[in-house]
C-alpha cells in the first residue's frame, strides 16, 4: 500500500520541524511525506530542504501563493500531486509519536476512513518545546503522565494504545470531533467526492464538509482513538472573520443530498 501523509503549514517554522523530526523518527519509513504550504516565505522552504537531506523517504514541497487562509486548497494540491494508494492528514503543529503512521496503515479498512484524535500542550509548554527542541515525540507515555500531572498536556488517556478489533468500525457515525489533524483516507474515497470543498476559505468547517460527504458517498468512519494520537503545539486561536459564512455554506450542504465538492481536487488532476 502506497501511502503519502499530508503536512499542510504557514510561517511557523519552528513547528513544522519538530513535526518533521516526528516523521524521520517513524518506525515505519514507507511513505511518502508532502508538505501542503498556504503561501509562506521561503524560509518554510528552506526547512524543508534541509529535512529532505535527511529523510528516508521522499518529501515534496507543495505551494501556492499566499492569499490568505486557503487550508481546503492547499490539502487538495498536495493530495493531487502524488499517486499515493493511501492518505494520511496531520498538521504542521501536530507532532506525531513514532508509531502514527504504522499505525493509520494497519488500521486502514477499504470502505472506511480512520479518524484520530489530539493532545494539547499548554502555551507554556510548547514554547519550551520549541525553544528547546524537546523531542517529544518519543516520549514514553509515563514521562507524558508526568506532564499530565504538571499541566504542560489537557490529558493522557488517549495515549493508552487498544488493539484493531471490531469495535474500531462501531462507533457513531458523526461528524462532530472528527479533524483532519489526523485522519487518513484512501485517495479513490477522496477523489470520489472531489477532495475538499475549497469554497470554505478562512476558518472553520471545512473538516465537518468532508466528513459528511465521504458517508454520503458509503465511506464509514472507522475509529483511531486509543490507537494513533498526536500532541497539538499551542498556537493562538485563528482568525474567525469567515465562520458565518462558511457556516452558510455548511447549513445548505446539511440540507442538500450534494456528495462531491463544488470546488474540488478535479482542478489539479
Amino acid at each position: 500500500m502506497r501511502t503519502a501523509v499530508i503536512v499542510p503549514t504557514y510561517n511557523r517554522t519552528d513547528a513544522l520541524a519538530a513535526v518533521l523530526e516526528g516523521f524521520l523518527a517513524q518506525d515505519d519509513p514507507g511513505f511518502e511525506l508532502v508538505v501542503a504550504d498556504d503561501g509562506s516565505t521561503p524560509d518554510t522552504r528552506a526547512v524543508v530542504e534541509a529535512f529532505r537531506k535527511r529523510a528516508p523517504f521522499p518529501i515534496r514541497h507543495v505551494w501556492h501563493e499566499d492569499q490568505g487562509f486557503r487550508l481546503s486548497a492547499i490539502r487538495n494540491r498536495a493530495a493531487a500531486a502524488t499517486d499515493a494508494d493511501y492518505l494520511i492528514f496531520n498538521d504542521g503543529d501536530c507532532i506525531p509519536p513514532p508509531y502514527f503512521v504504522s499505525t493509520h496503515k494497519r488500521l486502514a479498512r477499504r470502505g472506511a476512513f480512520l479518524a484520530g484524535n489530539r493532545l494539547l500542550l499548554s502555551e507554556d509548554f510548547t514554547r519550551r518545546v520549541l525553544a528547546s527542541q524537546i523531542p517529544v515525540h518519543g516520549w514514553s507515555r509515563w514521562k507524558w503522565l508526568g506532564a499530565r500531572v504538571r499541566g504542560n498536556v489537557n490529558r493522557w488517556l488517549p495515549l493508552v494504545r487498544l488493539p484493531d478489533g471490531a469495535f474500531r468500525g462501531h462507533v457513531r457515525q458523526r461528524w462532530q470531533g472528527v479533524k483532519t489533524c489526523n485522519m487518513s483516507v484512501w485517495r479513490e474515497d477522496l477523489l470520489r467526492v472531489n477532495g475538499m470543498d475549497e469554497a470554505f476559505s478562512g476558518w472553520g468547517l471545512e473538516d465537518s464538509d468532508l466528513v459528511i460527504r465521504l458517508y454520503r458517498a458509503g465511506v464509514r468512519q472507522k475509529t483511531a482513538r486509543f490507537a494513533a494520537p498526536v500532541f497539538h503545539l499551542w498556537h493562538r486561536e485563528s482568525d474567525r472573520g469567515k465562520l458565518a459564512d462558511n457556516q452558510r455554506r455548511f447549513d445548505e450542504l446539511l440540507h442538500s443530498d450534494r456528495v462531491r465538492a463544488a470546488q474540488g481536487i478535479d482542478r489539479y488532476l
